[in-house]
């Protein structure tokens, strides 16, 4: 499919086409995909852990049967580690083989190294070259000012420049999402950039359907009592870390793969791990179940 055709549809069909792929989306999130698309404009997604910022950039690429290329971002991120590297050890084994065939003129085996075939491909670069492409920037408010900068310059010309080769450029802007937990608030000139959107955690009934699209082998019965229980522990104020979609369908699988059929303590507590992370958390969890599932 060209990402022209996908451009191209009103923003429900869009939320159709992208809940074949099993991402279930609000108008909210289908408008604001769908003006980010037409418009060639980055998407900006922030919002609590397990909402599906992620999910959408991978239904993106699925619908367009785009590559996807996923930078992740972590603290001391820089351009090396976003853009390319050289092939050192390849590099190497040239120039042995120059000096073993005879080689002499210095310049052309020095300009022989930094040949394309020694050229390492980071994911920036890699959407570039693939174009048209899916570039996801995945947790971008981990990283620092400088690379919020770089990234800023990359977004606005969708050009790198390599002193060795040139200039590379798109042939077809990526399609580029990136998403933030928002740890940390990203500078004014990034979000200007983008058009962005707030991912709140799902409703009672989409969340429902959101598990029947992604996990169909679990029953009816079993999935609303998963997200009846999931909703309710969201509201609680004494969590670390509260769970997520991404949670809700581990946990629902968790309990279906253990054989239950509805949920009890027992069961709750064995597959618990496929729901909370920390040990606090599951101490509270586990007291409020029992609380839960008495009443």
């Amino acid at each position: 499919m060209e990402s022209s055709n996908l451009a191209g549809v009103a923003p429900g069909e869009l939320a159709e086409r992208l809940g074949a792929t099993g991402y279930l989306c609000d108008d909210a999130l289908a408008t604001v995909t769908y003006l980010a698309l037409r418009m060639q404009r980055p998407l900006l997604l922030e919002g609590e852990p397990g909402t599906g910022k992620t999910a959408l950039a991978e239904a993106i690429a699925e619908s367009l049967a785009l590559p996807l290329v996923r930078l992740q971002c972590y603290e001391g991120i820089d351009a090396t580690q976003a853009l390319y590297d050289w092939d050192f050890p390849r590099q190497i084994l040239h120039l042995r083989a120059l000096e073993a065939a005879g080689a002499t003129a210095v310049e052309e085996a020095e300009k022989s190294l930094y040949d394309e075939r020694f050229l390492l491909a980071r994911p920036v670069l890699q959407a570039l070259q693939a174009s048209p492409a899916v570039l996801l920037v995945d947790e971008v408010d981990r990283a620092d000012d400088e690379f919020e900068a770089f990234l800023l310059e990359v977004l606005s010309t969708y050009q790198v420049s390599i002193p060795e080769l040139g200039t590379v450029r798109a042939a077809t802007p990526p399609i580029v999402v990136l998403t933030s937990n928002r740890t940390r608030e990203l500078h004014d000139a990034l979000k200007r950039r983008c058009l962005y959107h707030w991912i709140d955690h799902p409703g009672l009934e989409r969340e429902v359907e959101i598990v029947r699209s992604r996990a169909p082998e679990i029953s009816a019965v079993l999935g609303r009592q998963v997200v009846s229980v999931v909703q309710e522990l969201r509201g609680r104020d004494d969590l670390q870390k509260p769970p997520g979609v991404a949670e809700t369908l581990d946990w629902a699988r968790a309990l279906h793969y253990f054989g239950t059929a509805e949920i009890d303590l027992a069961s709750a507590s064995a597959t618990l791990g496929a729901l909370v992370k920390y040990r606090e958390d599951a101490d509270r969890v586990r007291h409020a179940l029992d609380q839960m599932l008495r009443a």
